[in-house]
């Protein structure tokens, strides 16, 4: 977890380039003003807020009152922390995981569990994200629109198809890994992998036991209804902080660029997806060449994009990184569960 900690100074190095490029001064970001500032921080924890509900709300689907809703929407919040901090789409669901199995849950039902709660969250976010590209391949957007899209199709009919086919098969380590395994793992090896695929099994089997019941169904519509108003509330602290630099934007608008950015910025490049989400707000609003950055007067500013940044990243970080020491990682008692 320290190297973590690490990692988080390394993604203030695109914007200390962007801010040296084109000359913005901290009394540039401060410009914002303090109201608009933390109505984007207010956003920012309204969004993590209902996801952690939206969690709670599954758990106790399908585990009953085994803990408190607000003990659960923490750990959820938290875990957003792993998120944050790798150069990846998913993550949080291996904490929720882990904190399910030291309450006593089995694991493949602690699986099942996270599965519907990420797989939701990424239909949902996907789908706002495939609007964003479209509307900028109708402006004429093409490398944008072409990132975007791919990026965003790409991994959500990737994680639709395989939850759905859970249902309907039962998937193993490929045979190319558990080979290599095998021959580099020895016993130990041949030992992890069999612990897996029969991880794997149970949850298919659990797959297969639920998704088709009527309260599944119900479970995944409210989930995703649950994620695609969060995700709004993420799309609209953009515009909460553009107003404070006197940029109007409306909130369809704004949420459209911040999944754009969204999109972008889950390329597993950059960690925490650092400059690649600034980029991606800068070049969506303002339809730029993708190599050239310069901003149009009259447009949106760099100095809204940091502020949007700071309030929607690093203020954020510092609460899950609490709520994930606090709740998920701390010591419990297990409690038997079916």
């Amino acid at each position: 977890m320290n190297w973590r900690l690490v990692a988080i100074p390394a993604t203030l190095i695109p914007i200390f380039i962007i801010a040296i490029q084109f000359d913005i001064k901290i009394e540039d970001v401060l410009a914002i003003g303090f109201f608009p500032f933390l109505g984007g921080v207010v956003a920012m924890m309204i969004k993590l807020g209902l996801q952690g509900v939206k969690f709670a709300y599954i758990a106790r689907k399908y585990l009953g009152n085994f803990d408190s809703i607000l003990k659960l929407t923490g750990v959820r919040v938290g875990s957003e922390f792993i998120k944050f901090t790798t150069p990846m789409f998913v993550g949080a669901e291996f904490i929720v995981i882990y904190y399910l199995h030291k309450k006593g849950v089995k694991p493949s039902k602690s699986t099942w569990i996270a599965i519907m709660d990420i797989v939701t969250e990424v239909f949902a976010g996907g789908l706002l994200s495939i609007m964003a590209g479209i509307i900028a391949l109708m402006h004429g957007a093409y490398v944008v629109a072409g990132v975007i899209l791919g990026t965003s199709i790409t991994v959500t009919s990737l994680w639709m198809v395989l939850f759905f086919l859970s249902s309907k098969r039962t998937f193993q380590v490929p045979k190319v890994f558990s080979k290599l395994v095998d021959r580099f793992g020895k016993e130990k090896g041949q030992r992890y992998i069999e612990q897996t695929n029969m991880w794997m099994e149970e949850v298919c089997t659990m797959s297969r036991k639920n998704l088709r019941t009527t309260e599944s169904k119900k479970v995944f519509t409210v989930s995703f209804l649950f994620s695609l108003i969060s995700w709004s509330f993420y799309g609209t602290s953009f515009m909460i902080i553009a107003f404070g630099t006197g940029y109007i934007i409306n909130a369809f608008d704004s949420i459209m660029a911040v999944m754009g950015a969204n999109a972008i910025g889950n390329l597993p490049i950059t960690v925490g997806g650092s400059g690649l989400a600034e980029f991606g707000i800068v070049a969506f609003l303002n339809n730029l060449d993708p190599f050239n950055f310069d901003i149009p007067e009259g447009t949106v500013a760099w100095d809204a994009v940091i502020g949007w940044r700071i309030a929607t990243y690093y203020v954020p970080i510092a609460i899950t990184w609490l709520l994930l020491v606090k709740l998920a990682l701390s010591k419990i008692s297990k409690k038997n569960q079916n």
